[in-house]
């Protein structure tokens, strides 16, 4: 199983060409953990962090 990408600049992973929460096309493989935010309105942590788009993000992105 190929590992996920994961957008640079939002951290949120993608599966096209160009992502749909910020829209640039630079992304990465070398990532380190997860996280899955459902609820954007109600979540502490996607607001701390700045989400605006449900989805799956990873942690950290080098």
């Amino acid at each position: 199983m190929a590992k996920k990408k994961a957008c640079k600049k939002c951290k949120l992973f993608v599966e096209g060409d160009k992502c749909p929460s910020c829209g640039t096309s630079s992304f990465t493989t070398s990532w380190q953990g997860r996280l899955f935010i459902n609820d954007v309105n109600n979540s502490m942590i996607g607001e701390k962090i700045g989400i605006k788009v449900k989805g799956e993000y990873a942690i950290k992105v080098r």
